[in-house]
């Protein structure tokens, strides 16, 4: 075993001793706090710390990842959401600011010098659509805020192998750093408090699309909405094409709106079969006052929730409801949406209209390859015979994975950390995000984001909901006196500096 790595005993051990880590000659660097990540989870924890008096010398965040929006922009950006499209969040959902104040609206109108923003703002959606930033802007903001905290000086770059409880309290996070940059092949941080903000453990397939690409080796006519996949775009305006979209959400409106786009700009002949597992004809929900829009195969919504998930009567129900009810609530409010937007919607009209558009409601039963290469989708319906669809392309828009054990460290932590799952196969977390089993001595692990769905938070994977996580983390952290309360006089202080972009004290 070379010196500076995990040894048997170390790999074996749920709880590591002080002289067990040294003995194995990996160097320890003591640290009050980690966050594990490095996204836009692990920034607005530190963002929310740095607010609350916590030096920057006092965390660290462990990552691949160059900037906390790195990973955000390269998933927006092959989702066909580049830095100058919108994104699907409110005007006050700001990762940057934790007042809202001012909003993405006004800093756009007066960056811009016009009211439109804000006219927009204050006529959603009756008379308009919901306003929703660029991804421009966010970025912008996020660095902004990055460069005020400091956040360069808590980076510490690397790939993190495992979180392990240390006798006596606290953990010990293990850290693999760039090749070449120190004398040992691990690093490992004894702190007290660990943030684990790790995000999706990465793509996901539908079942009959994985098994194709495993069995021919097929990597270029079947893609994923987050993986790169401009090439499919760039042969299409080659020459004419079909191309099978599969998806309802969000992601699925965004790839038809380029291929659409591109249709109208360059004068091309694409043809689109679109795919629906489930078929929306109208609005639905249970009742009244828990409906939402639907049709022509979509359900609308603005956001990836309601917003009373977010700061509503709906977020104190699923806070005071059982594990069952909150899954019964979580299928009525989440699921596959999409936003109702009118240039979007205008532009379906007109490809239906022109017969290039199909939208398809069916199972699909397999995906077969044509001697010259193409794909034939076979699919099945009720009351309907077999169909099959042959195409250049198929584009799967069905999301991310969030399986726990297709990530590293969390399979990990669920193997040695005490960490058990929840009804949603993720990971249980208490109301401050505090993860449930992993206690060590006074030492306490957080979690945000992906990874705690399914808990008495619904809307985690948010903006919104990674600065609500934090705010209840760092409410923990200020009674157990590691940070300072926010009350009304260093809100509005700390506030003041945001504004003059004045460092955090």
């Amino acid at each position: 075993m070379p010196w500076g790595d995990l040894t048997p005993e170390l790999l074996h051990s749920s709880v590591w001793a002080d002289g067990l880590v040294e003995s194995a000659g990996i160097p320890v660097y003591d640290m009050p706090l980690v966050s594990v990540g490095g996204g836009i989870g692990s920034f607005t924890l530190l963002d929310v710390l740095r607010i609350r008096g916590v030096p920057a010398s006092a965390m660290r965040v462990l990552s691949t990842s160059d900037s906390p929006w790195q990973t955000w922009e390269y998933l927006t950006r092959v989702s066909q959401l580049p830095a100058h499209e919108r994104i699907r969040s409110d005007s006050g959902a700001r990762p940057d600011n934790i007042w809202g104040f001012p909003s993405y609206a006004v800093q756009e109108a007066w960056q811009e010098r016009s009211v439109r923003p804000l006219l927009q703002v204050l006529t959603e959606p009756i008379g308009t659509d919901f306003y929703s930033p660029r991804a421009a802007l966010v970025m912008r903001s996020v660095q902004r805020e990055a460069d005020r905290i400091g956040y360069w000086e808590m980076l510490a770059k690397g790939q993190v192998r495992m979180v392990r409880k240390r006798l006596g309290g606290g953990y010990f996070t293990v850290l693999t750093p760039p090749a070449g940059s120190g004398p040992t092949k691990r690093v490992a941080l004894r702190s007290r408090y660990v943030h684990l903000a790790v995000g999706y453990p990465g793509l996901k397939f539908l079942d009959d699309l994985q098994e194709f690409r495993r069995r021919r080796g097929e990597r270029y006519r079947v893609v994923n909405a987050y993986e790169p996949h401009e090439h499919v775009y760039d042969q299409l305006s080659k020459r004419p094409g079909v191309v099978v979209v599969r998806g309802a959400g969000i992601v699925a409106s965004r790839v038809l709106q380029r291929l659409m786009d591109d249709r109208e700009r360059y004068g091309l002949q694409t043809t689109i079969v679109h795919l629906f597992r489930t078929y929306v004809t109208g609005s639905h929900g249970p009742h009244a006052f828990m409906r939402r829009k639907g049709g022509d195969g979509w359900a609308y919504q603005a956001f990836t929730m309601p917003k009373s998930a977010f700061g509503g009567q709906l977020k104190a129900q699923f806070r005071k409801a059982t594990p069952e009810r909150r899954a019964r609530l979580a299928a009525l409010v989440a699921g596959t949406t999409t936003p109702k937007l009118a240039r979007w919607q205008e532009q379906l009209r007109r490809a239906r209209q022109g017969s290039w558009y199909h939208a398809v409601q069916a199972e699909v039963e397999r995906i077969d390859q044509t001697p010259d290469g193409r794909l034939v989708t076979h699919t099945r319906s009720a009351g309907s015979a077999p169909m099959q669809y042959v195409s250049d392309f198929i584009i799967d828009c069905t999301g991310l994975e969030a399986d726990m054990p297709e990530h590293r460290v969390l399979a990990d932590l669920l193997q040695h950390g005490g960490a058990r799952p929840n009804k949603a196969g993720r990971l249980q977390v208490g109301l401050s995000f505090e993860v449930l089993g992993t206690e060590s001595g006074d030492g306490r692990l957080y979690a945000s984001g992906a990874a705690t769905a399914g808990n008495h938070f619904l809307a985690v994977d948010s903006f919104l909901g990674m600065q609500t996580a934090a705010l209840d983390i760092a409410d923990d952290l200020a009674r157990r006196g590691f940070c300072k309360g926010l009350g009304p006089v260093r809100s509005v202080s700390q506030w003041l500096k945001w504004a003059a972009n004045r460092r955090p004290a």
